[in-house]
C-alpha cells in the first residue's frame, strides 16, 4: 500500500526528516511513536502534501503511483486521508456542505455518481449516530465552536464517509476522554480490511489498546530507529525512549 524510501524533508529550511524508511502493506495498521520534535507530524504532512514541507531526497510509492508527484487534492481523491492533531476551523463553511462536497469529489474520482442532499443526510446521520454526534453539528461551520472532542469526532465522521485507502492519524487521541477515545478507535477498526491501511501517530500506548497495530515504529531524529510488534509500545510506556535512542546512536 505505502512504501517510503530514504525520505528527507525540510520545513522553513530546517532538516526534519533524515532518511525515513517504512513499508505499510495493504490491510495493515502501523503506529509511530517518538519524542516531541522527532518528525512524526512532519511525516504525516509530507505524505498528505501540505504546503511548506519540502522533500529533498527519497521516494514515496502509494500503490503503484508516485505519491510525491501528486497534488494534495489528487492524493485525497486517490484515497489518502489526514486526521489533524489540531483540526482547523473554517468560518462560513457549513459542515454538511463541506462533507458532501468532499464525498462527491471522491465519488467522481472513482467514476461513481454524486449523491444529493437527502441521500447525504441519511448517510451522515447513520455515521453520526455511531459517533454519538448530534445532527446540529451538520448545521454549524466546520469545527467552529466545537470542543476538542467534537473536532476529533468530526474528523472521524469525515473518514467514515470518505472510506480512504490510507488514513494518517496525527495524534487523533490528543485531548480525548476515555469514551471519545473508544469512539475514535471503533471508527478506525470498523474500516479495517484488505483495502484499508493506516498510520497512527501517537504518544500514548493507551490508544493502541483499542487500535491494536500490526507494527510499531519509533521515530527519533527524523528517522525510524526501531520497529517491533505491539509489545514495543508497552516497552516505551514503561521505560521511555532513552535506551532505544542510546542504542541507535
Amino acid at each position: 500500500m505505502l512504501k517510503i524510501e530514504n525520505l528527507h524533508a525540510t520545513v522553513d529550511g530546517k532538516q526534519i526528516l533524515n532518511g525515513v524508511n517504512l513499508t505499510i502493506p495493504a490491510g495493515e495498521v502501523h503506529a509511530i511513536m517518538g519524542p516531541n520534535g522527532s518528525g512524526k507530524s512532519t511525516l504525516s504532512y509530507v505524505l498528505a502534501g501540505r504546503d511548506g514541507y519540502e522533500v529533498t531526497e527519497g521516494s514515496v510509492t502509494f500503490g503503484d503511483v508516485d505519491l510525491l508527484a501528486m497534488e494534495p487534492e489528487e492524493r485525497a481523491v486517490a484515497g489518502v486521508f489526514l486526521a489533524f492533531q489540531a483540526p482547523v476551523e473554517l468560518p462560513g463553511v457549513g459542515n454538511a456542505n463541506f462533507l458532501r462536497t468532499a464525498l462527491n469529489a471522491v465519488r467522481r474520482a472513482k467514476g461513481e455518481g454524486e449523491i444529493d442532499a437527502m441521500q447525504f443526510l441519511k448517510l451522515a446521520r447513520a455515521r453520526m449516530k455511531v459517533l454519538n454526534m448530534s445532527d446540529d453539528m451538520l448545521k454549524r461551520p466546520v469545527n467552529v465552536g466545537f470542543s476538542g472532542g467534537e473536532k476529533k469526532r468530526n474528523e472521524m465522521l469525515q473518514m467514515a464517509l470518505l472510506s480512504p485507502r490510507l488514513a494518517l492519524l496525527d495524534e487523533t487521541d490528543s485531548g480525548l476522554d476515555i469514551d471519545a477515545l473508544k469512539l475514535v478507535s471503533d471508527t478506525v477498526n470498523s474500516l479495517r480490511g484488505p483495502d484499508f491501511s493506516a498510520l497512527v501517530i501517537t504518544h500514548y500506548q493507551r490508544l493502541l489498546n483499542h487500535i491494536v497495530p500490526d507494527a510499531v515504529h519509533v521515530l527519533s531524529g527524523g528517522r525510524i530507529i526501531k520497529s517491533g510488534g505491539p509489545e514495543l509500545a508497552q516497552e516505551l510506556e514503561k521505560s521511555g525512549y532513552g535506551a532505544i535512542q542510546a542504542a541507535a546512536a
